[in-house]
């Protein structure tokens, strides 16, 4: 079983969150980036293998909600490229079912986390 860490973060807690996450990381754990976090993925990015001395490794997934995804100007959604950063973008539904375990993709966890400073 993992733990599906939720992040809803500004620019300037996001490192701090990360390392919250990082003190009860285990590998196969997956991460959903909430709300505007999804535009700090390149920042988010940097900062996994830079947490205060433990590292964030064996990442199962990492998602974002459409809803959110959908908040971002197209000029920022190129420069983003998601696609290829992301696992999937998840709509509500998809979310509810990932966070209950029973997403498609069969994902499946213990716990759910959610760090918002």
């Amino acid at each position: 079983m993992a733990t599906l860490y939720q992040l809803h973060s500004t620019m300037d807690t996001l490192r701090c969150c990360t390392e919250q996450m990082a003190s009860t990381w285990r590998v196969g754990d997956s991460i959903i980036l909430l709300g505007t976090t999804v535009a700090f993925i390149d920042w988010f990015n940097a900062y996994l293998g830079d947490s205060e001395g433990k590292e964030i490794k064996g990442i199962a997934a990492i998602y974002a909600l459409a809803e959110d995804v959908a908040q971002l100007n197209d000029n920022t959604m190129a420069k983003l490229n998601l696609a290829a950063k992301l696992t999937a973008i998840l709509s509500d539904d998809e979310w509810v079912a990932l966070t209950q375990n029973v997403h498609a993709n069969g994902a499946t966890f213990d716990k759910v986390v959610t760090i918002a400073l």
